[in-house]
């Protein structure tokens, strides 16, 4: 398997920026690729993104998640990866956040991708992509502050929003890295 591994620094504190990265649903506002991710329950994920000009479709499930530490995943149906979301705090309003991440080349086309840098730079652009998100809001759009040990979710009182919850109104009155000012106005008014 092949790796990247990646970080940035965010001018948020620790909470909001794990709180945000808990929102799944609402990463196709951030993450250049990611068409869709469905929260099925507060384990698994369905994605589905277009790589390398191709669309593709996973399961994935949350083994580990400790609150403002850190998500880890795997995939559990169709294209096979894994990973671990770090958050380190810098201060009261920085924190580091840090993407390793797994995944499987299979044709000569995504090898020599992968041999080209095009994941490590994807990777990257979302993480920048990520910053400008949670720094223009200033705060998250909401929060799962649950425990995921294994088969085993703790769920805690603070924060405890259901995962599936959409935030369209919230989204919507803030420009996104992904949309313009023009573009968020434009459905406002609609």
């Amino acid at each position: 398997m092949e790796h990247v591994e990646k970080s940035i620094e965010v001018d948020v504190p620790v909470s909001t920026a794990y709180n945000q990265w808990t929102q799944f649903e609402d990463f196709p506002q951030f993450m250049e690729g990611v068409e869709e991710v469905k929260q099925l329950d507060d384990k698994r994920l369905r994605w589905r993104a277009e790589v390398g000009g191709k669309r593709i479709e996973w399961d994935a499930e949350i083994f580990e998640q400790i609150p403002d530490r850190c998500i880890a995943w795997r995939s559990v149906t169709g294209e096979l990866n894994s990973g671990r979301v770090n958050f380190e705090p810098l201060g009261s309003d920085r924190t580091r956040v840090s993407v390793k991440l797994n995944y499987r080349t299979e044709t000569t086309l995504e090898k020599l991708g992968s041999a080209l840098g095009a994941v490590s730079k994807r990777v990257e652009s979302n993480l920048r992509l990520f910053k400008e998100f949670i720094e223009l809001r200033g705060r998250e759009t909401g929060g799962w502050r649950g425990q995921i040990e294994g088969r085993h979710v703790k769920s805690t009182g603070r924060l405890n929003e259901e995962r599936s919850k959409r935030q369209h109104s919230a989204s919507r009155e803030v420009p996104t890295p992904l949309r313009s000012a023009n573009d968020a106005i434009s459905e406002n008014q609609a």
